[in-house]
This record gives structure tokens, C-alpha cells and sequence, in this order.
């Protein structure tokens, strides 16, 4: 019964955001609701930005409707906290909102999931020593990590599937192990997340006339469900000692999001070594750099997606020699930041072979 349901919660946000999207597509052309122009970006034709609200619709009513019946006291705030990050991001995606309202919001929305819904750390399971926390720290703690990883895939979201195909692989790990475990509720919304994505997938990437963007509407939705996703995993582990009890749940987390973080970290990095806000917009992304190498969005999505498993693979591997948590997050964190800096390396090297190679004129 539980795979059913869990079944029917792809199925259902799969079919709608399917059969919403066309419509959402005349709406947006009657009103001309398309993203502005900006030179960074990489595409130069009028695309509306309303993927977020078949995303929405889609994981919305899928995980409602699946998990009827089931004890999910969490989900009416999981869904209160979705419902403001949609409201503040279809505003952003058409009127465009400072940073400051956003990040306002974002805690708003964390706050209600931490204190409302419990869903929040209560142990960092040995993280830098670290066990039991307190119940103030926890909501600092808590509050940072939602807002790092909503951030995170908010600004992963820059080529064709890219933020939509990483969700689906975490969410589809995640959701594995949530119905593995028996933990059902958050297994049907993991694969609600899912189902939403993939049915977007296919007119992000493959639409041609009828590509959408998800907008920051998607963007914050999903990171606001992933961080929900994550926190919990790393709850449900504490004291599990099932057949499926992972012995390093913060770095297999850390693994599975990898991607945006590691991402958003490096460019930061630079930002702030440039000597610029690290909340200016360039082109520094892990995506621009692969486009300087191949300008297939769907080959670099597919490459980064096939990272981000292999190092999912690497972090269960090593949880399951026993090594201590800290070592293992520190191996993960060291795999992303190799990941991240191979394509700049690879351009380096063919930058300075060009330059060897070109004639010199005296």
C-alpha cells in the first residue's frame, strides 16, 4: 500500500504540471509575462519564467492528496512555507524584489517550519564534536541551513534542467531511503517533488516553443522542500538502528546537495577575492565555465548530474566502512571542490596551449 501511494504522488504531480503548463504558457504570452533582457544571461529569446507555478500546483496537491489518510501533522506548515516562498518569488520573477525582502521571507518561511512544523537539527551527530544542541542553537543552526540551501538553488538555476534535474536526484535519494525506513509521508513528498520536476523537465529542456523557465517561484520552492528533506534525514537517523540506519547521515546530506553549495561557495569566493559584492550576478557559475566548453545544455546538465551521483555513491560507500563523520565530510567537501574546479583547469590549460601554438610576430 505504501508503494502505491508513494507511486501516485509521482504520478499525480508528473500528470499535472503536464497538463497545467500549456495553459500557464497562453496565459503568459497574453500578458507578455517574459523575463527582462540581461547580458549574462544565456538565453536571448522571450521565455516566461512560470515553470514555478505548474511546480507548485503539481507538489502541492500530489502530496496532499497521496498522503490523505496518513498521520503527516508536518506537511499543513511543509505547505504553509511553500505557499510564501511561491508568493514572494512569482513576485520577484514580475516585478523584481530587493534581496533584502526575499531573505526576510525565506526566514519567515523557515521559521514556521522550524517551530511550527519541528523541523528542525536537534543533534549534529558528531560534526565538529558536536551532539545534542541546545534549543536556540538549534533554530540558528536550523534557520542557516534552510536559508543556505534555498539561496544555493536559487542561483543553481541557469541552464536548461539544470536545477530541476539536481532536485530530482536528491529528492529521488532522499525518498528512497524515507520509504526504505518507513518514514512514507516524507518518501510521497519527496517523489511529489519529483514528479513536478520531471514533468517540467521535459518542457524546459525539450519544449522548444514551449519552453518555460521555473523562475525564482520554482527555484525557492524546491530549496525550501530540499532543506525539509535534508533535516529531517539527518533526524531520523539519530538512534535508527534498522537494517537501512546510515552511520554518517550530515555528510551523505552534504553529498546529495553538493552541487549548489559547493557552487555558490566558490563563487562567493571569488566575488569577495575580486573585491565585489558576493551577492553581484556574473558569470562564474560551474555551468558558465562548462558552456565555455560545450554549448549543449543538456550534455552539461547530464555531466553534473552523473557527478553528483558518483559522489552520492562515494559518501554511501564511505558511511558504510564506519569511517568517523568529520573525516567523511571532509573527503565529500573535498570531492565537490575537485568537481568545481576541473572545467576552469581544463579551460586554463587550453588557453595557454592556444597561446604557445599562435605565431609569433617581432
Amino acid at each position: 500500500m505504501n508503494l502505491v501511494l508513494v507511486s501516485s504522488a509521482f504520478i499525480i504531480s508528473f500528470v499535472l504540471v503536464l497538463i497545467t503548463i500549456p495553459p500557464i504558457l497562453r496565459i503568459a504570452r497574453a500578458k507578455h509575462l517574459f523575463e527582462p533582457f540581461e547580458d549574462r544571461k544565456i538565453h536571448k529569446t522571450t521565455i516566461p519564467p512560470m515553470g514555478g507555478v505548474a511546480i507548485f500546483i503539481g507538489f502541492t496537491l500530489s502530496s496532499i492528496i497521496a498522503t490523505d489518510g496518513l498521520s503527516f501533522d508536518s506537511l499543513k506548515y511543509i505547505i504553509a512555507s511553500v505557499i510564501a516562498m511561491f508568493f514572494i518569488g512569482l513576485k520577484d520573477d514580475l516585478l523584481v524584489i530587493s534581496a533584502r525582502k526575499k531573505l526576510g521571507v525565506q526566514i519567515f518561511a523557515s521559521v514556521i517550519l522550524i517551530t511550527l512544523g519541528n523541523v528542525r537539527f536537534t543533534n549534529l551527530q558528531g560534526i565538529l564534536g558536536v551532539h545534542e544542541i541546545g534549543f536556540f542553537t538549534s533554530i540558528l543552526i536550523s534557520i542557516f541551513v534552510m536559508v543556505a540551501i534555498i539561496n544555493a538553488y536559487n542561483l543553481i538555476d541557469g541552464i536548461d534542467g539544470l536545477a530541476s534535474g539536481i532536485t530530482m536526484v536528491g529528492a529521488t535519494a532522499f525518498g528512497i531511503w524515507f520509504y526504505l525506513s518507513g518514514n512514507t509521508q516524507f518518501s510521497i513528498m519527496s517523489f511529489a517533488l519529483v514528479g513536478s520536476l520531471a514533468g517540467f523537465f521535459l518542457y524546459n529542456v525539450f519544449g522548444n516553443k514551449n519552453k518555460l523557465f521555473m523562475g525564482d517561484t520554482g527555484s525557492l520552492i524546491i530549496g525550501i522542500v530540499i532543506s525539509t528533506l535534508v533535516i529531517k534525514f539527518n533526524e531520523f537517523n539519530i538512534g535508527y538502528t534498522g537494517p537501512y540506519a546510515v552511520n554518517a547521515a550530515p555528510a551523505i546530506s552534504f553529498a546529495i546537495i553538493i552541487v549548489p553549495l559547493i557552487d555558490t561557495l566558490r563563487v562567493m569566493t571569488i566575488r569577495i577575492s575580486n573585491g565585489i559584492s558576493p551577492f553581484t550576478a556574473d558569470n562564474n557559475h560551474i555551468h558558465h565555465q562548462l558552456l565555455k566548453l560545450t554549448p549543449t545544455h543538456i550534455n552539461i546538465t547530464l555531466l553534473i548530474l552523473i557527478t553528483n551521483i558518483i559522489i552520492i555513491t562515494i559518501s554511501v560507500f564511505l558511511s558504510r566502512m564506519n569511517i568517523n563523520v568529520n573525516i567523511q565530510f571532509i573527503l565529500v567537501l573535498l570531492c565537490g571542490i575537485a568537481f568545481s574546479l576541473i572545467p576552469s583547469l581544463i579551460i586554463r590549460y587550453k588557453t595557454n596551449k592556444k597561446s604557445e601554438t599562435s605565431p609569433q610576430f617581432t
